[in-house]
């Protein structure tokens, strides 16, 4: 996802990507544990996702403040 794609999408809508990133990123972490982890880098841009879905979300949030 990139920060654009994420930036169109509404609170709901982030808030339901970061949940369903979240998962993702449990399973991907329980399938390395043991060793069934087909594509490690997988990992690191579900992170970023969810970083730059945190980060549009705290944007949008400062933005209504002001």
């Amino acid at each position: 996802m990139t920060v654009k794609d994420a930036r169109e999408l509404s609170n709901s809508d982030l808030k339901t990507k970061l949940s369903d990133y979240k998962s993702e990123l449990f399973n991907l972490n329980f399938q390395r544990s043991v060793n069934q982890l087909t594509n490690p880098m997988r990992i690191r841009s579900v992170k970023k996702s969810i970083a730059r879905i945190l980060t549009v979300m705290k944007q949008k949030i400062n933005s209504s403040e002001v």
